[in-house]
């Protein structure tokens, strides 16, 4: 497993109230996050995002992904999981490549900046088989493969290693007891809670040669 670290800073720099977010009704919370809709990306704290708005967080990650993968105005570029397109609108600003954004919220994408929107597809991880083998020079996927059941997920990691020349995933993990405990209070959308020997296990499995980064609760 090729650990990287480029998102946790970002990740990091939000402030977490465990225990508050277990107390607030989480399953009614969690049954309106899993629709993926308004109150998921641009409601309540409680049950998403709180309001996901664009801030230019993803700048200097995007500046950091084009040079860490030579992104110029030649390359193709796909986001699976890719929400409101904040991050593929970043590299587009900086490289001018071609980029495919997919995501399963059809809100996040009516809601993407309009210079993007063009690019983004409303669909689930089943419409990865549509696109060919090496079709993409970098895929990415932040923050979305935690939230498919273990089935799904092994065909998704296959799938992204096929059709991607690099690849770089993010995804939500624990290292120890204390942070699996907040994982469980956070998390909304959540089916695979693995651990960082789990994802090393379910990767190398499915023969995944591309970039990850864990993304701790601390």
């Amino acid at each position: 497993m090729n650990l990287v670290n480029i998102f946790s800073n970002n990740h990091m720099s939000t402030k977490r109230n465990y225990i508050e977010r277990m107390n607030d009704e989480k399953v009614k919370n969690m049954i309106i996050a899993n629709k993926y809709e308004k109150d998921y990306w641009d409601g309540a704290r409680s049950s998403g995002y709180g309001g996901y708005v664009y801030d230019g967080r993803y700048e200097s990650i995007a500046s950091l992904l084009v040079e860490k993968y030579k992104i110029n105005s030649t390359s193709r570029i796909l986001d699976f999981g890719c929400g409101k397109g904040f991050l593929l609108y970043e590299i587009n600003k900086i490289s001018q490549c071609e980029t495919v954004g997919v995501d399963i919220s059809k809100y996040a994408i009516s809601n993407s900046k309009e210079e993007i929107k063009s690019s983004l597809i409303c669909a689930d991880e089943n419409y990865l088989n549509k696109f060919q083998e090496n079709e993409f020079d970098l895929v990415i996927s932040t923050m979305t493969l935690h939230n498919l059941s273990i089935g799904n997920l092994e065909k998704t990691i296959q799938r992204i290693e096929s059709i991607g020349k690099q690849s770089i995933l993010t995804v939500e993990s624990y290292r120890n007891e204390q942070e699996l405990f907040n994982l469980q209070c956070w998390a909304l959308t959540c089916k695979s809670f693995l651990s960082h020997d789990d994802w090393e296990y379910l990767l190398d499995k499915n023969s995944f040669t591309g970039d990850v980064e864990l993304m701790y609760f601390e």
